[in-house]
């Protein structure tokens, strides 16, 4: 917490400044002399997902987890009279996630003998940041690679191509098979060439409002119409989600490729589900290519599966171009997600436990007029 912060907090309390506790983007609670809550912000009922009326019928020890170091700290705080900061702890419980890790800053309020102001500032944000410069830098090392491929690859792979085909019309049955195997790798290698190829379309792309819901529910029929045509799809939106400054047929394709990968990863799973979820997140703010001011991240996509989950060493690698968990992947689809969210200038990030895979995705909103269907759910 910053000292203004601090100081604010402490001078007024936590009953009069609501509108301005209620503005800070970090979860913020005012702890009592017996360790229960007694005030919480907004930011707070989002970070622990309940309402202020639960939150403030608990102790803090019901909140976060057994024997935290959260718990020590508010005793050293009073013993000492002065704040206190721990970093990098992890509040994390089956109700909010398994690993929400925060930065905590705890500071004496006011004149109340006891009573204490607790800030938690997400580290995860901070992280995501951080991916996402890494998940940028290798959409451009594949950029260069794809260029590179198609222009020394390509050509050649013709000739060999065109060779084969001439040596099948002479060759025995025997040998025939072989030249239409090497014709059948050539193509195959084509292909892969031609997927590589969208890294390094540095072309305008044309964009407008777009109503995220309307990109889902198509999704989610050509899904049920197709792949996963066994799989339950769950949707819980909010239906009051400002449109996305977008290209609509490129968040299908994103879209379509994270929901393929889930019910590939649900298939042979009892009680499979793909939950797709859309919600309003103020706070977050990131600097991206091409614009001076941070621009805010505000909306949140989510489609989670209840998969097998994701190994802990992939994980860090999963937007990393060749890197899959599929026999016969070529390890670019999850590359080029994060190639395209980037460039509309959001986030993609993943948590993984067994029964419990999240892709979430924080994408700009749509600052202009919206067109007539903006706001509808089709």
């Amino acid at each position: 917490m910053s000292v203004l912060e601090s100081n604010y907090v402490k001078a007024v309390g936590f009953s009069e400044p609501d509108g301005v506790i209620n503005a800070l983007p970090h979860p913020v609670l005012t702890i009592d002399e017996r360790d229960r809550v007694t005030g919480v912000n907004a930011s707070a009922e989002t970070f622990f997902r309940m309402s202020a009326t639960l939150l403030r019928r608990l102790p803090i020890a019901d909140i976060v987890p057994f024997g935290s170091p959260l718990l020590l700290q508010l005793a050293q705080v009073r013993e000492r009279g002065a704040p206190v900061n721990e970093y990098r702890v992890d509040l994390g419980t089956p109700r909010i996630g398994s690993s929400r890790v925060v930065d905590i800053h705890i500071a004496p309020l006011g004149e109340a003998r006891g009573h204490l102001v607790v800030m938690l500032q997400e580290r995860t944000i901070a992280d995501k940041m951080n991916r996402q410069l890494t998940h940028r830098g290798a959409a451009r090392s594949v950029t260069a690679l794809a260029a590179m491929l198609a222009h020394e690859i390509k050509n050649p792979l013709s000739g060999i191509r065109g060779a084969a085909q001439l040596l099948e019309t002479a060759a025995t049955d025997d040998d025939r098979a072989l030249t239409r195997l090497i014709c059948d790798e050539t193509d195959r290698i084509v292909k892969l060439v031609d997927r590589m190829e969208i890294f390094s379309d540095e072309r305008p792309v044309e964009r407008e409002a777009v109503n995220i819901h309307v990109v889902l529910e198509h999704v989610r029929r050509l899904a049920q119409s197709g792949f996963a045509r066994d799989i339950k799809i769950v949707e819980d939106y909010d239906p009051s989600l400002p449109p996305v400054l977008a290209n609509r047929d490129q968040l299908v394709q994103i879209f379509l490729n994270l929901v393929k990968n889930a019910a590939e990863a649900v298939s042979g799973t009892s009680e499979a589900e793909i939950h797709l979820t859309t919600a309003f997140r103020p706070g977050v703010r990131l600097s991206v290519p091409g614009a001076q001011a941070r621009v805010s991240l505000p909306l949140e996509i989510c489609v989670r599966d209840n998969g097998p989950g994701v190994s802990e060493d992939l994980l860090p690698l999963l937007f990393d171009p060749f890197v899959t968990t599929k026999p016969s992947g070529s390890g670019l689809g999850l590359a080029l997600v994060a190639k395209i969210i980037g460039d509309h200038g959001g986030i993609v990030e993943c948590q993984s436990q067994p029964r419990n895979t999240t892709f979430r995705i924080l994408m700009p909103i749509f600052a202009g007029d919206a067109p007539g269907d903006a706001g509808v759910i089709a």
